[in-house]
């Protein structure tokens, strides 16, 4: 019988695709520990310093050049062996997307759009773009004023319920639950590890940091994600 994989996929699957992660030894806030205020949606909508901040941050991310690697592929390529039940992941980078994977969970949204915080309207990121390049430090809406914000889940802010309920869906319908480049951390992305375990799912976690959840799991490998997932696809 063919195993069932859900995948969760974080910040370090991306980092062979020279994204830096958060929390691993070169990650933005191991380096910059203050850098954690533009991410938190408090700070953001109370500092006009953070939201600037946010903006040069953003305007100057690898992400936007970034192309998918080996890991990324992967997954692909076990989408296409039917063998994909769910990819779920807490980046907000398209990566997924651009390699080609179909149906990706953005538990944390996406960069590629930007959000009014007052009147709710979603555009394109690049209907802003050019506003900041010509030297708006903090774009608001065109409509109503408010204050813009790219379309990610900062902390304080909650999750989209309907992806959050597809997660844990596609968690319970696996065979095997495989946390991939995640710190295990943040929640509710983390718990989606005990609805593996609860639901008496295997759980593999491929990560270079250790994590809570290594106990627990019925494997946990050390080694570099872009060549370890081709290796999980083809066995």
């Amino acid at each position: 019988m063919t195993e069932r994989w859900t995948v969760l996929t974080g910040a370090g699957i991306s980092t062979a695709s020279g994204i830096p992660d958060f929390r691993g030894p070169q990650g933005l806030w191991t380096k910059d520990p203050a850098a954690q205020a533009m991410f938190d949606i408090d700070e953001y909508v109370a500092s006009a310093a953070v939201r600037a901040a946010a903006w040069r941050h953003r305007m100057g991310a690898a992400a936007w050049t970034a192309e998918p690697n080996a890991g990324h592929h992967a997954l692909v390529e076990l989408e296409k062996q039917g063998r994909l039940t769910g990819l779920i992941t807490q980046n907000i980078d398209g990566l997924h997307q651009k390699a080609g994977s179909t149906g990706v969970l953005e538990l944390h949204g996406t960069m590629w759009f930007v959000d009014c915080l007052s009147c709710g309207r979603r555009i394109p990121m690049e209907e802003v773009v050019p506003r900041l390049e010509a030297g708006e430090q903090d774009p608001a809406c065109l409509v109503c004023g408010g204050i813009l914000k790219s379309a990610t889940v900062s902390f304080g802010q909650s999750l989209d319920q309907e992806v959050l309920d597809a997660a844990v869906a596609a968690t319970q319908a696996c065979d095997i639950f495989l946390a991939v480049g995640t710190s295990l951390q943040v929640y509710p992305a983390a718990g989606l590890c005990d609805v593996a375990l609860a639901a008496g799912k295997r759980l593999v976690i491929v990560n270079a940091e250790p994590t809570p959840y290594d106990e627990q799991a019925d494997q946990v490998l050390r080694t570099p994600i872009e060549t370890t997932l081709p290796g999980l696809v083809v066995t």
